[in-house]
């Protein structure tokens, strides 16, 4: 249920984020390293393809520096939540630049093979699964909200803008001074984040509780994930479109290499005009989204990309395939920013590093199945059926806007309420419990469907946040009388939950105060399970000293 105080969120100025100076110091710094990043990727993938006569193993360049963010970011979401989001951006930019500058000494050496240039970039691929979540969860820190979705457009925007310089910086480096000055250029670039990361700081707001544990935190994620039906169907939404969009990116080399029967130089304008397109989407996205719905939008965007998939399976136009490249960098950048965006906006701040996580997991899963069975069908099959097969799926993935929409970008408060621990009678340790909580209200009979329905909406955030076993029971003999009911594991387990409640569902318990009929508030209990088992007691013929 949505708080009756939820607005659209009003549209930022798209440039209104660079007036921070933390989010423009990092945001310049990103730029730069992924400057180098793609620089690197047009060397990897053509380096790779020249040594390997598979076009599988030329697609798996995609995969492998993707699957790592499918593996890993789950953790990476609680680890965000759960330390410093700085210090965890420190560490996964230090692994991207280990990758660097190992296969720009390996290069140099001459021992580079295919399964080394894999296995370099799936180590690059568990930087970004450290950074991306930590990066874009402190952009909600770092911003106000109304800033975040400019903020994301901004680096969306930004990535794509050197997007449109890298390829082609990329194969005229490759082209004129050979991969290892390439490689070269990328380690030295990935000294900027660090350096900006380094000298910046923003205050977040801490909890006053331990820190989680984790395999207790990402439980706790997933569980949250799974119950927030817009977050779901975002994360469904985006998983599809990056298992079939992936093959405009994955499959590009062979289309220059032997549909073109071009070089690097080609390919990197190709992968400039593709970046260009998302530029403009970008600085288009606030005026589109005024226009119509974000839902219609990505549903537009992935037709986009389809239009983009056969437009490259029956051209051997340059121009012709620059255009439509445009076209699916649009689709693409509209896509990935409205659906980044909306599970931000539905994320509360002690979790939000974790739905991102999540959400880059199975998008990135999502990615690297699509390079692997678009790479299949072209092996096997032919370059023009993989893009055709594509541009069909994509299709689908618009049409699965029906199932699973990409909710609008609205302004709830996402921050945790305030909340005071009561007193009790009896000294209790962090992991004491089991905990029951019996809320009982009183509630006269013209109430009762509305008071059923904030109910509902009660189970929902109360069970996401961390209750169990919630039920709600009537009175037989006092028909007025409704008791709320649910266990939390621990007394540890009871505070999180009333931390992690958030100022918006806080909201359905003054809904529900509203319809209470009665002098006092209702009548709250707080009990700890007791066990009635008989306790095992030793044996005094073998321990009990001999009475003397």
């Amino acid at each position: 249920m949505q708080s009756e105080n939820n607005t659209h969120l009003p549209a930022s100025a798209t440039l209104a984020p660079f007036r921070n100076p933390v989010f423009r110091s990092i945001w310049t710094a990103t730029q730069i390293s992924s400057l180098g990043w793609l620089v690197q990727t047009v060397a990897i993938s053509w380096l790779m393809a020249t040594i390997s006569a598979s076009d599988l193993m030329v697609a798996l360049v995609q995969a492998a520096s993707t699957l790592p963010v499918f593996l890993l970011s789950i953790v990476a979401g609680a680890i965000a939540d759960n330390f410093s989001r700085r210090w965890v951006m420190f560490a996964g930019h230090c692994l991207i630049a280990l990758a660097s500058t190992t296969l720009m000494i390996s290069v140099g050496l001459g021992f580079a093979s295919p399964w080394l240039i894999l296995a370099l970039g799936f180590l690059a691929g568990c930087g970004f699964a450290l950074n991306d979540p930590a990066w874009h969860a402190s952009v909600g820190d770092i911003l106000h909200k109304r800033d975040i979705p400019a903020a994301v457009t901004l680096m969306s925007v930004g990535y794509n803008i050197v997007r449109s310089v890298g390829p082609a910086l990329g194969g005229v480096v490759l082209a004129f001074l050979g991969p290892l000055a390439a490689f070269a250029l990328a380690a030295l670039s990935d000294l900027a984040p660090l350096t900006a990361i380094w000298r910046t700081r923003w205050n977040v707001r801490t909890s006053p509780l331990p820190r989680e544990r984790m395999t207790m935190a990402i439980h706790d994620g997933v569980r949250f994930t799974v119950m927030s039906l817009e977050i779901r169907a975002a994360i469904a939404r985006a998983t599809l479109f990056g298992l079939a969009s992936i093959s405009i990116l994955a499959l590009l080399p062979l289309f220059v290499r032997d549909q073109l029967k071009s070089g690097p130089i080609i390919y990197g304008i190709l992968l400039a005009g593709f970046g260009m397109g998302a530029f403009i989407a970008g600085m288009s996205n606030s005026f589109l989204r005024r226009i119509t719905s974000q839902n219609r939008l990505v549903s537009f965007a992935s037709v986009a990309c389809a239009a983009c998939c056969l437009s490259l399976a029956l051209t051997s136009s340059v121009p012709v395939a620059a255009v439509s490249l445009a076209l699916g960098g649009a689709g693409w950048l509209i896509t990935w920013t409205g659906i980044d965006v909306s599970v931000q906006l539905a994320s509360p701040r002690w979790v939000v590093g974790r739905t991102l996580s999540i959400y880059y997991a199975l998008s990135a899963g999502g990615m690297a199945a699509g390079s692997w069975i678009w790479g299949t069908v072209a092996q096997n099959y032919s370059l023009g059926w993989a893009l055709e097969g594509a541009a069909g799926a994509l299709l689908l993935v618009a049409a699965a806007g029906m199932l699973f929409p990409v909710g609008p970008w609205e302004e709830t408060d996402q921050e945790s309420s305030d909340f005071r621990p009561p007193e009790l009678a009896l000294d209790l340790k962090p992991r004491s419990g089991p905990i029951v909580v019996k809320v009982e209200y009183r509630i006269p009979e013209e109430n009762i469907e509305t008071f059923l329905g904030y109910m509902r909406a009660r189970r929902h955030v109360q069970s996401r946040a961390g209750a169990r076993n919630w039920t709600l029971q009537r009175n037989l003999q006092t028909p007025s009388i409704w008791t709320e009911t649910f266990r939390t594991p621990t007394w540890m387990d009871f505070l999180r939950l009333n931390h992690r409640l958030t100022a918006a569902d806080k909201e359905i318990g003054d809904h529900l105060l509203s319809l209470h009929d009665g002098e006092d508030s209702p009548h709250t209990v707080l009990s700890i399970e007791r066990t009635t088992e008989a306790a095992r007691t030793r044996s005094p013929t073998l321990f009990s000293r001999p009475p003397r």
